[in-house]
């Protein structure tokens, strides 16, 4: 049976997956997210693509296309530094969130790389 999410743990997740992983076509983060929530999370088109939309516009990731490991052309997006900012600002309020997002979260996840880039994207934005 599909599992419900809210909005916003879904574009936590992505920026989550973007943040550890490298930039990732949306296809690359549905798997990801799809293994990481050991096969909970099923995402399809209609609900990846609208997320993906909604976090570029907040200038959260940037995308770019490129070509895939099957030589197609697939956007790739890259998490920014907005996006970083957003992200470790929802992790420090996530106390409400539900288990199994809390899990799929800390599987896909390097929380001291993390730190370490969001350190730097502050450093190189007070220059």
């Amino acid at each position: 049976m599909p599992i419900q999410i809210l909005q916003g743990t879904l574009d936590l997740m992505i920026l989550r997956t973007l943040a550890t992983m490298g930039p990732q076509h949306a296809y690359g983060i549905a798997t990801r997210l799809h293994q990481v929530s050991e096969d909970a999370l099923n995402l399809n088109q209609g609900t990846i693509y609208p997320a993906l939309v909604r976090i570029e516009q907040h200038g959260w990731t940037r995308g770019s296309w490129g070509k895939t490991e099957n030589n197609r052309e697939a956007k790739y997006y890259t998490i920014t530094r907005a996006g970083l900012k957003a992200l470790m600002k929802k992790l420090n309020a996530g106390a409400g969130w539900p288990a199994w997002s809390k899990s799929c979260l800390r599987r896909n996840s390097n929380h001291g790389a993390l730190e370490k880039e969001l350190r730097q994207a502050r450093q190189s934005a007070c220059q």
